[in-house]
């Protein structure tokens, strides 16, 4: 029998990732961290496309996606991100990755980019993908969609202990400026931009655990 695909949208630091990593495991699904592939080119572009005023050259980067490939290999169980053969994932999690990742992800031909890469790695189903518009724009035929969303505030919070985690040393004000720009960005964005599809179920985590998001999610999902 056919597995489902299932889509989990919504806002940064909702926890769409390790939410629906986990989920993945419970159903025996492949996960799919969309959201790393636009941080992989981001990282990319950081690396290897900058102008002589230390930003991003757009132009620079759209001509050198030959040059970039992805993909996610099974490490222990985990599938991680790699470029070009380089395991990125702590990488894209840094604080300048997170700066300029709204930017690659408006460029349309960025998107166009990935959006072949998606398809292909959940067209026989069987797979949980989580991103921004992984519901309206890359699967809107999927078997379940969620969006999931929390208050700037716990949201900050979150990103915040997360980025300390990884040894980054980042203001508590600074996290939640870069949360706001990109919520707006990605909202207003005229390429995919980031909302909630018609028939989609929202989930506020605010006040839920991780474990508690999980288990409402999964009361949703049926005949796994």
């Amino acid at each position: 029998m056919r597995k489902p695909v299932i889509a989990v949208d919504g806002f940064s630091s909702t926890g769409k990732s390790s939410i629906s990593k986990i989920i993945a495991e419970k159903l025996g699904l492949v996960h799919m961290d969309t959201g790393a592939l636009y941080r992989g080119v981001t990282y990319y572009a950081l690396s290897c496309c900058m102008n002589d005023h230390g930003q991003i050259n757009l132009k620079s980067l759209l001509s050198h996606f030959n040059e970039i490939h992805l993909d996610f290999r099974n490490i222990n169980g985990c599938l991680e991100l790699f470029l070009n053969g380089k395991n990125i994932c702590t990488e894209i999690r840094a604080a300048e990755v997170s700066a300029s990742v709204s930017l690659i992800a408006a460029q349309k031909e960025v998107r166009d980019f990935l959006l072949d890469t998606q398809r292909n790695m959940a067209q026989n189903g069987g797979v949980i993908l989580d991103g921004r518009d992984i519901g309206t724009v890359v699967f809107p035929d999927a078997d379940y969609k969620f969006f999931l969303t929390a208050s700037i505030e716990e949201r900050t919070n979150r990103r915040f202990k997360e980025l300390e985690s990884l040894g980054y040393t980042v203001s508590f004000d600074d996290v939640a400026e870069n949360l706001q720009t990109r919520d707006r960005i990605d909202s207003e964005r005229e390429v995919a931009p980031l909302k909630k599809a018609g028939d989609a179920i929202v989930i506020d985590n605010t006040f839920l655990t991780k474990e508690e998001t999980i288990q409402l999610m999964l009361s949703y999902i049926k005949d796994i």
